[in-house]
């Protein structure tokens, strides 16, 4: 575990484009966090965040790195500069926080890693995702064994592309690394929190016409106990119809999650008492519906040539309040608050750590090239 010697963590933020300020904003509500300098290129943008959190502005990365008073940086910048960045940023004794991806490629990562390793530095990707108390309940669905073994899951995202210019560096490769890798590790890594580790099994992808631009691409990857679960990435809508679902089916029923940052879910399956129970611990507050019940011989079901009892099928639904743009904030305050906490030497274990960047780095890299 690593230790700050001091109550205030000290940041400064490289690359202050529009996400950098909303996740930068949300950062510094965190106690004691204080924003001491940013180097960007949205020169506007960056000198109303300074004069608003009284941060200095600096022109280069390097002015930003050098500095005494910092102790974390913030990267928010295309991903073909984070490898460049980090490093810079370890070899002057700073730890690092990196948008996602960690890096373009696995070696760039791995290197990455074991640089901060051997500085006793952090260097670790904003995986937001497994701060979602959303996902959080999933989890403990399928560690309780409440609809059975997981067998099967999607992930489907019809996004906006209504503010991607032709020209902008989300098509560029060479900048971003692709759909996978610039977006798609969020869902990997999210998967393989709740089914332990995978490994792609076949990608594709589809350029647009008259373009040559990767614009739609999935995969297929095999989580542990055999579970494949099936991805889409599509950067084809109005902005008005962007839209995600998740679903993972098990034994006994399945369950369905919207927007990529998920805030409503619905569960259908087949439950005894004793599960019933523990659903709706989990769900505080949930309404569900009953299909039907069983009584008697009806009790008894069958299903993969094994038997099990169950006295009715639900429909379950949760979460249909929560703002999605407001829980992403909360999700970045949460990770920012364990990093935090894990620096300062007040917890040892963090859900989401160096290595979750680098796997997730790894299975987008290899659906990356698959697909071509």
């Amino acid at each position: 575990m690593l230790s700050l010697p001091y109550e205030t963590l000290r940041l400064g933020v490289i690359g202050m484009g529009g996400f950098g300020l909303f996740a930068t904003q949300h950062f510094l509500q965190v106690p004691d966090t204080q924003l001491i300098a940013i180097a960007g290129t949205f020169r506007e943008q960056s000198q109303q965040a300074a004069r608003r959190f009284k941060a200095d502005i600096l022109e280069t990365p390097e002015e930003l790195a050098s500095r005494d008073d910092i102790d974390v940086v913030y990267l928010a910048t295309p991903p073909s500069l984070h490898y460049q960045q980090a490093l810079l940023c370890l070899n002057h004794g700073k730890h690092v926080i990196c948008e996602k991806p960690l890096a373009l490629t696995p070696d760039q990562g791995r290197e990455m890693l074991a640089l901060a390793q051997e500085k006793g530095l952090l260097v670790i990707t904003n995986l937001m995702q497994r701060y979602n108390p959303m996902i959080g309940r999933v989890q403990q669905i399928i560690k309780r064994n409440l609809l059975g073994k997981p067998l099967h899951g999607y992930f489907e995202n019809y996004a906006s592309d209504e503010g991607l210019s032709p020209s902008h560096w989300f098509w560029n490769r060479e900048i971003s690394g692709g759909i996978f890798i610039e977006h798609g590790v969020h869902f990997f890594d999210l998967f393989e929190y709740w089914l332990g580790s995978g490994h792609v099994v076949g990608a594709q992808r589809v350029l647009r016409p008259g373009s040559g631009l990767e614009e739609q691409v999935q995969a297929t990857v095999r989580y542990e106990n055999d579970v494949l679960v099936n991805f889409y990435h599509g950067f084809t809508q109005p902005g008005r119809l962007d839209r995600q679902e998740l679903r993972i089916v098990f034994e006994h029923g399945d369950i369905t999650l919207e927007e990529w940052v998920p805030t409503r879910l619905k569960l259908r399956g087949i439950v005894n008492e004793e599960q019933m129970q523990q659903l709706l611990d989990i769900f505080p507050g949930a309404g569900f519906d009953i299909s039907a019940v069983y009584g008697g011989p009806d009790r008894k079901q069958r299903g993969r040539h094994q038997d099990f009892e169950a006295f009715q099928k639900i429909e379950l639904h949760f979460g249909h309040e929560t703002d999605k743009q407001h829980l992403y904030g909360e999700l970045l305050r949460n990770f920012f608050t364990e990093q935090s906490d894990y620096l300062r030497g007040r917890i040892d274990k963090r859900r989401s750590t160096e290595e979750n960047g680098l796997r997730s780095l790894e299975m987008a890299h290899q659906a990356s090239l698959m697909a071509q």
